[in-house]
């Protein structure tokens, strides 16, 4: 038997993001934009843009966008996401359902106007929907033929005169020869009038969410409104479980992209050494990985510590995490399940196993990892660190991980559409003309995609889609290098010496207490703390060996 889960916290959308604003900003904005999908398939290399059966039924950004996202993280049997680091995933969900009500409160109206003007008058819609189809094929060509897009319009508005003038009919079907081609030039007329107004609401959303004024969309879609509305239902627990998988402690490392969400690995430090009794003892205590990982754990979190009060390291996110590896190249991820799950995270006492025995042969790795989301969450930057304990060595290792800005296009607000055209008296002069926000061929666009909406997948096949890059994440997707941006590779160099020494300090203290003799970590220690000073970005997996 099903139950009800009646708690209050799907009902109210979370939108304090912290340090997440910006890149949460921009990708939830593309909800709300018009213009070609071309826009955003630059953008990434592994979105692409599906096409369909008739150019004039394809969708521009903002639809593609919503679709796609929506399907992606919330369709029945979707495959795992990847955690957006920096951004607020279910927000950005949010904004896309928060526009795709917009729009379908426009296309039920559209949906009557066509029924009004369109179906009544088939034939001459037919004419006219024809007309716009060929006019946007040509001029799409790069034929001497594209410039005779504009003809192809004309000619049917003259057939229309001619038809109200003169029509070849008497009696009834005269009259419907009259207004066959005039009737759907009226609705286009209504049409013009609630396109232009969704227009101009989207916009202002579009305008409102990069400026930070957007208090948070509500998604009546997903509080259900009794036991019975099992959809709305079924879409807060998909917006539940899109939050588990945000906060899962299981990331994937593929090959030199490196960790999926956290970026590729930049620089590397290890400390490795034999373990030895100090002086005076005859053997050392016996101690497990663990132990030193909760050293460091502690120290990692003492960052924004120091003997200075200047502004130094903002508090960091440290967690224990575990890494499982995929084949470069791969599609999908798959997330781990059985009894040490615990939603989509590993259990604390698993975590313990895996950083206990698990650190040779096949099998996930775990990561101590320390976390810094900066540029109000345009960069993030990741320090993982793994203990191995193999025969008499111990085995410290540091890696860096950066990912950076969002695609800087996706910050870009709303602007009128111009036209330069040349004066009326003094022609060798241009000047500035603002055009209709909606034009001729979006109206008509928008009415003929109006009614298949209730038929998405049809309306897909017909007019084409947005395809996501695999495996899908909502902010690794999206996002451009680091190291263009002088002040984010600054950020990321200088964080690595503290965070090496912290990291050593910690191991130190543990290998002391267990009767190790130290001299040589601390010696593998001094040395690393001097080559850190000149470190320098690297494509660290990509190996020379063939």
């Amino acid at each position: 038997m099903t139950t009800f889960d009646f708690s209050p916290g799907a009902q109210v959308p979370l939108t304090d993001v912290g340090q997440q604003t910006a890149p949460t900003q921009m990708l939830s904005s593309a909800a709300y934009r018009d213009g070609s999908m071309e826009e955003l398939t630059k953008l990434s290399e592994g979105t692409s843009q599906s096409a369909g059966r008739f150019s004039l039924l394809e969708p521009n950004l903002g639809e593609a966008f919503c679709r796609a996202v929506q399907v992606r993280m919330l369709g029945g049997g979707r495959k795992p996401v990847i955690q957006s680091f920096g951004v607020d995933p279910a927000a950005v969900v949010r904004h896309c359902l928060a526009a795709s009500r917009i729009r379908r409160n426009r296309d039920i109206r559209l949906t009557i106007v066509m029924a009004v003007f369109g179906l009544l008058f088939l034939p001459g819609t037919l004419v006219w929907v024809g007309a716009f189809q060929l006019k946007r094929t040509l001029s799409r060509t790069a034929s001497r033929f594209s410039s005779l897009n504009s003809l192809v319009i004309v000619v049917v508005a003259a057939a229309a005169v001619l038809f109200a003038v003169r029509p070849p009919a008497s009696g009834l079907p005269g009259l419907y020869l009259r207004l066959v081609l005039l009737a759907p030039v009226a609705g286009w007329f209504v049409a013009r009038r609630l396109c232009t107004a969704t227009a101009v609401e989207l916009r202002k959303r579009w305008t409102a969410v990069l400026d930070g004024a957007d208090a948070g969309p509500s998604v009546p879609e997903a509080v259900p409104s009794g036991p019975n509305d099992t959809r709305a239902e079924r879409m807060r627990e998909e917006l539940e479980k899109l939050g588990q998988e945000q906060n899962s402690n299981v990331v994937f490392y593929r090959g030199r992209d490196g960790i999926l969400g956290m970026g590729s690995r930049w620089g590397g430090w290890v400390m490795d050494e034999e373990l030895r009794p100090a002086p005076g003892h005859t053997d050392i205590n016996q101690f497990r990985s663990w132990d030193v990982v909760k050293a460091i754990h502690g120290a990692l979190r003492d960052l924004p510590r120091g003997p200075l009060h200047s502004g130094g390291f903002p508090r960091p996110s440290v967690r224990h995490w575990i890494v499982v590896p995929v084949n470069e190249g791969a599609g999908a991820v798959s997330r781990p399940s059985g009894p040490e799950v615990d939603g989509y995270s590993i259990r604390d006492f698993e975590v313990q196993r895996i950083c206990n025995e698990q650190q040779f042969d096949a099998g996930s790795r775990h990561y101590v990892g320390v976390q810094f989301v900066l540029w109000e969450g345009q960069f993030v930057l990741t320090l993982m660190c793994t203990v191995t304990t193999l025969h008499r060595s111990l085995r410290v290792e540091v890696t860096g991980y950066t990912l950076g800005p969002v695609a800087p296009s996706l910050a870009g607000k709303p602007s009128p559409r111009t036209k330069t055209v040349p004066k009326s008296v003094k022609f060798w002069e241009t000047k500035k003309v603002t055009l209709p926000l909606v034009t001729t061929e979006e109206v008509v666009r928008l009415a003929i995609r109006a009614p298949l909406i209730w038929i998405p997948s049809l309306l897909e096949w017909l007019g084409g889609k947005l395809t996501l890059p695999e495996p899908f994440g909502l902010r690794h997707s999206w996002v451009e290098p680091p190291w263009t941006h002088r002040f984010m590779a600054d950020d990321a160099l200088r964080a690595a010496a503290p965070v090496i020494r912290a990291v050593h300090a910690a191991t130190l203290k543990v290998l002391e207490d267990n009767n190790v003799d130290v001299e040589p970590f601390r010696n593998r220690a001094g040395s690393l703390g001097g080559a850190v000073q000149g470190a320098a970005p690297g494509k660290v997996d990509h190996y020379d060996a063939r």
